[in-house]
């Protein structure tokens, strides 16, 4: 698979202009006529409840079985990215990140709420009882847990391998490359991706204008700020100004560092929940919920109540799935771009449990001390104001607690910093879909979507259409879900044939690299002395120029007389690259490159090295088409680089005949 290599503006101008134009008159509509607009997008919820339900449930529950699959099997070895890239960022950052993108903003809002809710009202039954509060923290564990992180786990994970793995731009269109091959340059590839910026785009500014209306409920409820379109409109304005700074920081600086800290400022308030709150009863509840939710699972994942016929599913479980389906492009290309690197077992781990085990445990210290109050503590003003308006939960809540306005400041932060994490993440996510996937675009251009998004949820905040595009990106995860389950088997189909690949590898068709045959030749003393050579760059790039090259073009020479297109290249570095083009087929690539290591503590040090610097050696190292093979033909002569090109080139060929 390669991607169509070819030098582009900044903008893709189909996609940036087309979306562009789209969302302001989806916008301008429902900012014209709220009431027809909404009216329109709950008539085709209501339908999609009412006919498909069944469509969404069995569709991610085939999502998370997959990912399982894909975590367990062999194929999980598989990298995101060339064999020998390592991951951009440490585990502890990673999973900021992810945490900050994912559904950090949910947790605050919905922390409190939906337990209580659930606790109050539950599907079945008439509520307030202890068998209501157990089955309460089962039914949020499960919208909250491996489903939601299944998802975006899926679609990252297939953005991330056909980007980093095969070279194909980092955007939407992408994850149809098994489908439609190289049409995902053409008029459906840009449908895709101007689809994936209208969710982003629509899907942060209802959650943008949704969660400021929190903000100024708790401001209100703290410190008496009146509840108002100015003061919401004020609080976007703010918001959307942070987010630009941290757009203009970029993503190793803004989003990296208000993840971080956003991080930190979750542990501290749940730890302070923690101790402060029935602390033995909340470890207790959590060793519980989580074995209620891992016994429950497979009948809450396939459970519809369809012998129970209710609205609750349609106002619960699937407003979940479709909301983490309508999320997913954005999220997901953002999981991707920070997760080049890691092999696919590493990254589902991560994504899958490391994020939903946090998530579940806020959900047991928020929502089981919620319910602890009202069911032992008989609090049931907290009930009562949680039923009227759900966005006071967390402020009623914390109120109850020592130091409540402190403690109540430092949540208000949170939610302002997720905001602006969210706002950050989605205009470098809408950049990078309406540029075709480059990085490095123009300030300008993460500006102008970062304001865009503001700007559009001040007009559905004024115009009270929020609503309506909230219910829209919903009932556009149907469509969405199609094509994500079509691309989900063109990635296992490609997976098999990478894993198949990987296995040839392995097999020793002729010589095997891992016994050259330059060990034979001046005995046993000469392999001494390669073992125990530590060259600099110098020396490794000499070699490569006066062995390895001569040994390309001898055999470049040679396939061009069997009538293949070949071609030879030298890098600015010293790398030499052997390039045999198979029209309809993978080429083969074969390329040597001086790597540096730092030198064993063994290795005595001369007297012309510089204490103050690293000490370094080089090898010469193979790559393929894959990636880097993790050996060293340094001190090889001609022919036995000529043998181990040939036994490569052996082996993609049994690959070309096992996958035909």
């Amino acid at each position: 698979m390669e991607a169509q290599k070819s030098s582009s503006p900044s903008i893709n101008p189909p996609v940036f202009y087309g979306s562009a134009i789209l969302i302001l008159a989806l916008v301008g509509y429902s900012v014209a006529f709220p009431l027809k607009t909404q009216a329109l997008f709950s008539e085709m919820q209501t339908w999609i409840i009412t006919n498909v339900s069944w469509f969404y449930i069995l569709g991610v529950a085939l999502i998370l079985i997959t990912t399982v699959f894909l975590a367990v099997s062999r194929l999980g070895d598989i990298k995101l990215g060339p064999d020998h890239s390592a991951p951009d960022y440490s585990n502890l950052t990673w999973f900021a990140m992810l945490f900050s993108a994912g559904m950090g903003i949910g947790l605050m809002f919905f922390g409190v709420a939906e337990p209580v809710m659930h606790f109050l009202s539950p599907p079945v039954g008439t509520g307030g009882t202890v068998a209501d509060a157990r089955e309460a923290m089962r039914i949020t564990f499960f919208h909250w847990g491996l489903h939601a992180w299944a998802i975006y786990a899926i679609v990252a994970l297939i953005l991330a391998y056909f980007s980093f793995r095969h070279g194909l731009p980092l955007t939407l269109r992408s994850a149809l490359y098994p489908l439609i091959g190289e049409r995902i340059h053409g008029p459906i590839g840009h449908a895709v991706d101007i689809f994936a910026i209208i969710g982003t785009v629509l899907g942060v500014a209802t959650s943008l204008g949704l969660g400021v209306t929190q903000i100024n409920t708790g401001l209100n409820h703290l410190y008496g700020v009146p509840v108002s379109a100015a003061v919401q409109v004020g609080l976007i304005v703010f918001t959307m100004g942070l987010a630009t700074l941290s757009v203009i920081s970029g993503l190793d600086k803004g989003i990296r560092r208000l993840s971080e800290l956003n991080l930190s400022l979750a542990v501290l308030l749940m730890l302070l929940i923690l101790v402060l709150g029935p602390t033995v009863f909340i470890l207790q509840t959590f060793v519980e919920n989580t074995g209620g939710y891992l016994s429950d699972i497979v009948s809450k994942t396939f459970n519809l109540y369809a012998y129970q016929p209710n609205d609750w599913i349609g106002g619960w479980t699937l407003f979940y799935w479709g909301w983490w389906l309508a999320w997913s492009p954005f999220v997901g290309l953002f999981i991707a771009r920070i997760s080049r690197g890691r092999t696919i077992r590493e990254f589902i781990t991560g994504v899958l449990l490391v994020p939903a085990g946090f998530t579940l445990l806020w959900m047991t210290i928020f929502g089981d001390t919620a319910i602890h109050m009202i069911l032992w503590e008989h609090v049931d003003s907290l009930g009562e104001a949680i039923e009227r308006d759900s966005s006071l939960a967390l402020f009623a809540f914390l109120e109850h607690f020592p130091f409540a306005s402190v403690i109540s400041l430092v949540a208000i932060i949170m939610v302002v910093v997720f905001f602006v994490t969210s706002a950050d993440s989605g205009a470098m996510v809408v950049d990078m879909l309406a540029s075709g996937g480059q990085e490095g675009t123009p300030l300008w251009q993460r500006i102008f979507w970062a304001g865009s998004m503001g700007a559009v949820a001040i007009a559905l905040l004024l115009a009270d259409g929020l609503t309506a595009l909230q219910t829209a990106t919903i009932a556009s995860a149907l469509p969405f879900t199609l094509v994500l389950l079509c691309s989900m088997w063109g990635l296992l189909k490609a997976l098999r044939l990478d894993s198949t690949k990987q296995g040839l590898r392995y097999q020793s068709l002729n010589t095997s690299p891992g016994t050259p045959r330059a060990a034979t030749h001046g005995g046993w003393q000469r392999r001494i002395r390669s073992l125990m050579m530590f060259p600099r760059r110098s020396h490794v790039v000499r070699y490569i120029s006066e062995a390895v090259r001569p040994a390309c073009e001898a055999v470049a020479e040679e396939m061009r007389k069997q009538g293949y297109a070949v071609q030879v290249t030298v890098g600015d570095d010293g790398r030499t690259q052997l390039d045999i083009t198979h029209e309809g087929e993978p080429d083969f690539i074969y390329e040597v490159r001086p790597r540096a290591y730092a030198m064993p503590a063994f290795v005595a040090q001369s007297d012309e090295d510089d204490p103050r610097e690293d000490r370094k050696y080089f090898r010469a190292e193979v790559h393929l088409k894959e990636g880097g093979q993790d050996y060293d033909i340094m001190g090889w002569n001609r022919d036995d680089v000529i043998g181990d090109i040939l036994d490569q080139y052996e082996k993609h060929m049994h690959y070309l005949h096992m996958v035909r």
